[in-house]
């Protein structure tokens, strides 16, 4: 799948190539933005309302002002449209537009973009490190999707560095937090177990679906503190995200763990995916 050719800008569909913000953009200055990324399926969006709340909340929280959903939708469908695929993923960015250099937001509107890209294909398991730094879950931005993640590419360099795909973080009391871009599961026997809000994690959209399918498959699934030696330990474990869904996990810190991916893990991944397939939550 090709990268994006056709982006929305500020209200219009324009050239990706030709396409630009202004480098006084407080989101290129200061990392001052919020976004979502979304799945498209066959050209239908992924839980759309979901993630829209969740956009709303992290806007909010910045004291971010978002256009109405009804022309986010309309940006969404016009680049899906202009797409020469049908799967994928769409990104909408909001930052905090034109601003002076330095902190304070400037008196301009956001910038809005919303692009859709190519997905790369996901293994069914990845080698994840635990990192040597941890997120701080009584800090401003804990649990908001925000555009700053200078934190997640040093980590992610470090995981490649250490022959691992993806990074691991605890929190201050040393507890599980999250990965990069996804949520984490372990399971210790028919047990699952995932870090809560009060972790300082990011509450995923597809966390919380998986969540709803453990429900429903009778698994008994946990949002508690989880100390991050029970990943080290887990009888088998995975991530989640839109664009990963359900993927296991082989190994930690280079350790391999007992099964990757293990029963649990294919059940969820395969309830998971029959979600989807059920077209409730396309649009």
């Amino acid at each position: 799948m090709s990268e994006p050719r056709t982006v929305w800008l500020n209200g219009a569909l324009v050239d990706a190539g030709s396409a630009g913000v202004s480098p006084m953009d407080h989101g290129l200055l200061t990392g001052d933005g919020v976004f979502e990324t979304l799945r498209v399926y066959d050209r239908r969006l992924f839980a759309w309302d979901r993630h829209l709340d969740r956009l709303d909340h992290s806007a909010a929280a910045l004291s971010l002002p978002l256009p109405d959903r009804a022309t986010l939708r309309a940006a969404a469908d016009a680049v899906i449209a202009a797409s020469p695929d049908g799967d994928g993923r769409l990104r909408i960015t909001v930052t905090g537009g034109v601003a002076p250099l330095g902190s304070e937001r400037g008196e301009t509107s956001p910038t809005v973009i919303v692009a859709m890209g190519a997905l790369r294909a996901f293994p069914p398991t990845e080698a994840v490190v635990v990192v040597p730094w941890t997120r701080n879950e009584h800090g401003a931005t804990a649990g908001l999707k925000t555009i700053s993640y200078a934190e997640n590419v040093r980590a992610l360099a470090h995981a490649h560095a250490a022959g691992a795909t993806e990074a691991v973080f605890a929190n201050t009391r040393g507890d599980l937090c999250e990965a990069t871009g996804s949520n984490v599961f372990v399971v210790h026997g028919s047990r699952v177990r995932t870090p809560p809000a009060a972790a300082g994690c990011l509450l995923g959209v597809t966390r919380a679906l998986v969540i709803e399918c453990c429900a429903a498959a009778g698994i008994e699934c946990d949002e508690v503190a989880v100390p991050m030696g029970a990943l080290r330990d887990a009888d088998e474990a995975f991530l989640t995200s839109s664009t990963r869904e359900v993927q296991g996990i082989r190994s930690v810190d280079g350790v391999a763990l007992p099964s990757a991916p293990g029963p649990v893990t294919e059940r969820l991944r395969a309830a998971f995916r029959a979600l989807v397939a059920t077209g409730l939550y396309l649009s």
